[in-house]
């Protein structure tokens, strides 16, 4: 089972850019399909995008959308999430996802993916 660590979470304030990263190890991400989601304060945690195996296709949520870039690295082993124009609303714990089935093409459920990080903190201040 592959081992995710997010990071680059932090503080910032309301139109500034952050990039989160997870790292993988144990496994190749490239077996992978691999999401973002987030967990804002009090509630439930919720969708944000997807990138396909070999990162050609990518999928996003409304609430992100032409925001919000996810890219991997292979040769790094890594998938990132470009954050732009932020705003307070985007205020989260921040997860990576990775889904090894391989009849799926993506998931925005979480109940489909089969390994999580632990999670970074990204707070937007207004």
């Amino acid at each position: 089972q592959v081992q995710l660590v997010e990071s680059g979470g932090g503080l910032v304030q309301a139109g500034n850019s952050l990039t989160l990263s997870c790292a993988a190890s144990g496994r190749t991400l490239g077996s992978y399909i691999m999401g973002w989601f987030r967990q804002p304060p009090g509630k439930e945690r919720e969708y944000v995008a997807t990138i396909s195996r070999s990162g050609g296709s990518t999928k996003y949520a409304d609430s992100v959308k032409g925001r919000f870039t996810i890219f991997r690295d292979s040769a790094k082993n890594t998938v990132y999430l470009q954050m732009n124009s932020l705003t307070p609303e985007d205020t989260a714990v921040y997860y990576c996802a990775a889904m090894a089935n391989p009849t799926r093409l993506y998931s925005i459920s979480g109940a489909d993916y089969d390994s999580w990080g632990q999670g970074t903190q990204v707070t937007v201040s207004s």
